[in-house]
C-alpha cells in the first residue's frame, strides 16, 4: 500500500470513529444533561477559582468556596421567591370574600346581560361544595397516584440529575488544568497551535458574552423594579428583581416574572389599572430586551450585528427549542470566530484571486 492511500484510508478511518463518537453522544443525550449544565457552570466559576488560586488559596478550598457561594446565591434567590408567594398565597385568602364580592356585583350583571348566565358566588358555599365533592377528590387523588407511579423513574431521574450536577462541577472545576492539559495534547501537531489560538479567541469571546449577558440582566432588574413601582404594583422590588436575574432562562425568567406580577396585580383587587399597567410594563421590556438590550450590549461585545443576534436567536429556537435559545449567543460567538478563518482562507484562495489553477 502506497504511503498516499494508507493516509487516506487512515483518515478515513478517524472520520468514521468521529461520526460514531457523535452518534453516541446524540443516543446518550438524556443523561448528558447534568454533565452539561456542570460543565457550564464550571466553565463561568473557572476564572473565579484562578482567582482565588492567585490569592493563595489551595486549589480545593477555592473550588469549595466557589460552590458554597453558587449555591448561597440559588438559595439567596429562593429566599426572595418563597416569602412572595406565601404573602401571595395569604393576601388571596385574606381577601376572597372581597374578590367574591366584586365578581358578584361586576362580572355577574355582565354575564347575565351578554349571555343570560345567571351566578351567585358565597364563600360560605366553598366548605359544603368541598364536602360534596370528596368522592371526586379522592377518585382525583388516586389518579394523581397512579400517575406518580408511572412517572416515578422520570422523577428519579430528575432528582438523579439535580443531584449529579454538583459532583461533576466539582471535579470539573478541582481538575481543570489537567483535563485542558489532556485536551490540548490530544489535538494532532499540525493543527496544535491554530487550534489553541482559537480557542484563546472563542474564550475571550465567551468572556465578552458574559459580560454583557450580566449587563442586560442589571439593566432589566433595575426597568421591572422601577416599572412595576411606577404602575403601583406591591413587591415592586423582589418581582422586578427576581424577574431581571432570571432573563438569562429564556422564557422562564421573563414568564416567572410576568405570573408573579399579574397575580400581586390582581390581588389588589384594584380594577383593572394595575393589571394593564404590568402589561404594559412587561411587553416594554420584553422589546427592550429583544431589540436594543440583548444586540447591542450582548451581540456588540461579541462582535455580532444586531440583526445577527436577533436571527440567532429565532434561528436556533426554531431548531433546538428551550436549549437552542439558550445557547444561541454563546455558540453564535463561537461560529464567528470558525467563520472568521474561513473567511480568510477563502480571501487567500485561487478561487477568489481568480489564479489559474493550471
Amino acid at each position: 500500500m502506497t504511503p498516499e492511500r494508507a493516509d487516506r484510508l487512515q483518515t478515513l478511518i478517524w472520520s468514521v470513529l468521529g461520526l460514531a463518537i457523535l452518534w453516541l453522544l446524540f443516543l446518550l443525550g438524556p443523561i448528558l444533561s447534568p454533565f452539561l449544565l456542570a460543565g457550564i457552570l464550571a466553565y463561568i466559576c473557572a476564572p473565579l477559582v484562578e482567582r482565588l488560586d492567585k490569592l493563595g488559596l489551595p486549589r480545593l478550598a477555592g473550588v469549595i468556596a466557589v460552590m458554597l457561594l453558587l449555591t448561597a446565591i440559588l438559595a439567596l434567590l429562593l429566599l426572595i421567591l418563597l416569602p412572595l408567594v406565601n404573602q401571595e398565597a395569604q393576601q388571596l385568602l385574606a381577601r376572597l370574600p372581597d374578590g367574591i364580592r366584586l365578581l358578584n356585583e361586576q362580572l355577574m350583571p355582565w354575564l347575565k346581560e351578554r349571555f343570560g348566565i345567571q351566578l351567585k358566588l358565597d364563600p360560605t358555599t366553598l366548605p359544603r361544595l368541598i364536602a360534596d365533592n370528596r368522592d371526586s377528590s379522592q377518585l382525583i387523588a388516586q389518579k394523581l397516584l397512579a400517575s406518580l407511579k408511572i412517572g416515578g423513574i422520570a422523577l428519579f431521574g430528575i432528582v438523579a440529575n439535580l443531584l449529579l450536577a454538583p459532583v461533576v462541577m466539582f471535579y470539573l472545576l478541582r481538575d481543570w488544568h489537567e483535563l485542558l492539559s489532556r485536551l490540548a495534547a490530544a489535538i494532532p501537531r499540525p493543527w496544535h497551535a491554530k487550534t489553541l489560538a482559537m480557542a484563546h479567541e472563542i474564550n475571550a469571546v465567551l468572556a465578552e458574552f458574559l459580560r454583557g449577558q450580566l449587563s442586560v440582566m442589571l439593566a432589566l432588574a433595575l426597568y421591572y423594579s422601577v416599572g412595576l413601582w411606577a404602575v403601583g404594583i406591591g413587591f415592586a422590588l423582589p418581582v422586578g428583581m427576581l424577574t431581571g436575574l432570571l432573563v438569562f432562562i429564556p422564557y422562564l425568567g421573563f414568564a416567572t416574572g410576568f405570573i408573579l406580577a399579574l397575580a400581586v396585580a390582581a390581588l389588589q383587587f384594584s380594577g383593572m389599572a394595575p393589571i394593564v399597567g404590568v402589561l404594559a410594563v412587561y411587553g416594554v421590556g420584553q422589546g427592550l430586551e429583544s431589540f436594543i438590550l440583548t444586540p447591542w450590549l450582548v451581540g456588540k461585545r461579541i462582535g455580532l450585528h444586531p440583526l445577527a443576534v436577533i436571527f440567532a436567536l429565532l434561528a436556533f429556537g426554531q431548531l433546538f427549542g428551550f436549549f437552542g435559545v439558550l445557547l444561541a449567543l454563546p455558540v453564535s460567538a463561537a461560529l464567528l470566530v470558525g467563520l472568521r478563518e474561513v473567511r480568510a482562507l477563502y480571501l487567500e484562495s485561487r478561487l477568489y484571486r481568480g489564479e489559474d489553477h493550471s
